[in-house]
């Protein structure tokens, strides 16, 4: 049992280690808590008495056997990319105990799973104007779901980004603000003219004093520090976005991170270089904004268009 109390206190350094030095999200240290414990017990219950010190990379491959054969909260096997995520955190974990003079395997020597590769999703222009022109902008609720559907395509926010926005950080003027991201990182956003009226609309409508941008229309009404109980979610806004691309009968699962690719799409399509739209997007890799150049390379398109003998 003293192993097992020993592994876990390193799990907590490791934790602490990501909130207060690479300043990691609450929901990035939640999400590495879980696969870290999960590793925890696993280990413990099927190795016995070792240490971490002991952990091989035959370990490692039964440890892989048990995700591929773990069931979610539906009680389904894990996805791939899933699996990917614990062997990921396991990595990160062991590079921090080597980091501070910790025994143990090598993380190198960890290879990632294949994972499936999977399409970019993202929306036409014309597919963007019919699914935002669904919502009902004769009411407040409808001119609200209208602003946000305007505001994630013009910005290209996160949604828990577009939820944690407040009015008083709106600068409709300027058509600008600004927003942390992922990892504390701060970036300045631009709305368009489109967004900023359908904004403007919705904000002319309330008549509450409620500090949040956007507020939910069900429940009870609470008005305690600033109504800050009438914040809407991130899943409200999920699942409102599901609603009007059905209604809208749009032939792709469009989702809210697909209004963000739409985004960054939109832009590149039209000529944005590749370095600004990973500013907009607040991407700290390169890397990360290059899955979108496949899809958008206007120059490939033109190279094409011009010496392609079909075109002649």
């Amino acid at each position: 049992m003293e192993e097992k109390t020993a592994l876990a206190g390193l799990i907590d350094e490791f934790l602490e280690y990501l909130e207060i030095e690479k300043n990691c999200s609450k929901l990035t240290i939640r999400d590495y808590r879980h696969y870290l414990e999960t590793f925890n017990q696993w280990f413990f219950s099927t190795q016995g008495a070792k240490e971490i010190k002991d952990l091989d990379l035959a370990t490692v491959r039964r440890y892989r056997v048990f995700l591929a054969n773990k069931a979610d909260d539906k009680g389904l096997t894990l996805k791939r990319i899933t699996q990917n995520y614990y062997i990921i955190a396991l990595r990160s974990f062991l590079r921090f105990l080597i980091k501070n003079d910790h025994q143990t395997l090598e993380p190198s020597k960890i290879d990632l799973p294949k994972a499936e590769s999977k399409s970019l999703k993202f929306l036409e222009k014309e597919q963007v104007d019919r699914l935002v022109m669904e919502a009902d902008t004769s009411r407040e609720e409808g001119l609200r779901d209208r602003a946000i559907m305007e505001l994630l395509f013009s910005t290209g926010l996160r949604v828990s980004e577009l939820v944690g926005l407040n009015k008083d950080r709106i600068n409709l003027e300027r058509r600008e603000f600004g927003v942390i991201g992922k990892g504390g990182k701060s970036r300045l956003v631009f709305v368009s003219d489109r967004a900023a009226d359908w904004i403007k609309r919705y904000l002319d409508k309330r008549e509450d004093n409620f500090k949040p941008l956007f507020i939910r229309y069900s429940g009870a009404v609470n008005e305690e520090n600033g109504g800050e109980k009438m914040r809407l979610t991130a899943r409200s806004v999920e699942r409102l976005v599901k609603k009007y691309v059905r209604k809208a009968r749009i032939p792709v699962d469009a989702t809210v991170h697909t209004l963000r690719h739409s985004f960054a799409t939109d832009l590149l399509t039209n000529g944005a270089d590749i370095r600004s739209v990973q500013e907009m997007l607040g991407h700290k890799n390169i890397a990360t904004t290059q899955i979108y150049t496949h899809i958008t390379n206007k120059q490939l398109h033109d190279v094409h268009k011009t010496f392609h003998s079909g075109n002649k």
